[in-house]
């Protein structure tokens, strides 16, 4: 018998975060694992980086409101660091002020659905390795401090 596991509060989480949740869930029906807070390199942080099955490295953007995107000005920065950008919005938002050379994801806090494919830019091999490896070694931590919470006290983040 599978163990139970509880649902996780909404009310703890921010409107992006229960969108990402949403995005992650889609994800991993195709195969892809993601990390949430993604930092690829310092003054860059990704609401979702997500590894695809053969490798691809997809990031999208989480945004609740207008304004939120409004205030968004370094996703631009962002697509240097992936094969394919999106933006993952819900039902609500107004699509239409967000690029069409990028991708689209509605979601919601259970699932989330690709509307619109973002183009591919594929990463040159180097970077690939490099971000294949941030992303092994950032889960690997993730999960060593979810195990083992004293960890960051001992060898920091």
């Amino acid at each position: 018998m599978q163990p139970t596991v509880p649902a996780p509060q909404d009310t703890a989480l921010q409107p992006g975060q229960l969108l990402a949740r949403g995005v992650a869930r889609h994800l991993r029906h195709h195969d892809f694992v993601i990390i949430e807070e993604f930092v690829p390199e310092r003054g860059l942080r990704v609401d979702v980086i997500a590894l695809g099955p053969k490798g691809e490295i997809w990031v999208i953007e989480c945004k609740s409101s207008r304004a939120d995107y409004l205030s968004d000005s370094k996703w631009q920065g962002y697509l240097e660091w992936c094969d394919r950008y999106f933006w993952a919005v819900d039902s609500e938002f107004p699509s239409e002020i967000l690029p069409d050379e990028t991708g689209l994801i509605i979601a919601d806090s259970y699932d989330a659905e690709i509307i619109r494919m973002g183009p591919e830019a594929k990463l040159a091999p180097a970077r690939r390795k490099k971000m294949t490896q941030k992303f092994a070694r950032d889960a690997a931590r993730r999960l060593q401090g979810y195990r083992d919470p004293g960890v960051t006290a001992i060898f920091g983040p």
